[in-house]
């Protein structure tokens, strides 16, 4: 039989914040089907004991959290993907790990926590092997599906083509921490780590009109060299004295010859003087 308490129903039980201190421990050492989804997220599994918990708090959803390494004063924040582990024990990605400075069997303590919806973050590639990457923000977006929240100062690792890349979260607003379930955020990227401009690019960039088409100058040095007629005379060298410069607009294909309709006909030889 259910049974409703009526002061309840009109004036709810408030949320109560969820502690615990667990083993952690990382997902290669989860017993049971390989949860490869949990490696390359942002979301952590703790014991079924943690979701009574939870329940009895009236903790509000999504369930969120705030991971904290007490020795080493580091902290993050996470989702969670399933309530399946061993009792003390919780499993967290690899990087996730590494951002707290944990090695396998470290106590962390975890608490709920409720973070605003995110409006805006930027990245930072840490190699330039992220350019290679044809629509970042694409890929971006669709390993962001299996984070829950995103912590400024934390270094995340996406998965694209067999390829681990790594960023460092610089900023989100507008908070420090902050969720991304079901929100619109505008993303930005700063230039990867390494990455070089040339001196050519650095003048195109002072110099070029934005409302104007680029126009590169390539300076073609002719062939110089020199010939005898067949009556001995020496020709004119004067006209390969400079280099020629040829104005090449971007997108333009430009040929040095004209193009001929194909004819059968066998073209005359003309006669030396």
């Amino acid at each position: 039989m259910f049974q409703f308490s009526g002061f309840n129903m009109i004036f709810p039980e408030r949320s109560r914040t969820f502690k615990a201190s667990y083993k952690c421990l990382s997902v290669s050492m989860l017993p049971g089907n390989e949860r490869q989804v949990l490696e390359k997220g942002g979301k952590i599994i703790i014991p079924p004991s943690a979701l009574d918990a939870l329940t009895r708090f009236n903790v509000e959803y999504p369930m969120l959290f705030n991971l904290i390494n007490a020795e080493k004063d580091r902290h993050s924040h996470a989702g969670v993907l399933e309530f399946v582990a061993d009792e003390e024990n919780c499993y967290l990605p690899l990087w996730m790990m590494d951002n707290l400075l944990l090695e396998e069997g470290d106590t962390i303590n975890i608490e709920s926590v409720s973070l605003p919806i995110a409006k805006f973050s930027k990245f930072h590639p840490n190699s330039v092997d992220f350019l290679d990457i044809t629509n970042p923000k694409a890929v971006l977006e669709n390993a962001l599906r299996n984070f829950a929240c995103l912590t400024a100062g934390d270094v995340i690792a996406i998965k694209y083509n067999k390829k681990i890349y790594e960023l460092s979260v610089l900023e989100t607003k507008p908070g420090n921490a902050v969720s991304i379930i079901e929100c619109d955020i505008n993303v930005e990227f700063e230039a990867p780590v390494g990455y070089k401009e040339t001196s050519d690019q650095n003048e195109d960039n002072a110099q070029d009109d934005p409302q104007q088409s680029h126009v590169m100058e390539d300076v073609v040095e002719t062939f110089k060299c020199s010939g005898v007629r067949l009556d001995r005379k020496r020709k004119n060298e004067s006209q390969f004295d400079s280099p020629v410069i040829k104005k090449i607009r971007f997108g333009v294909l430009t040929f040095d010859r004209g193009v001929k309709a194909i004819s059968d006909r066998i073209p005359e030889v003309e006669q030396c003087e």
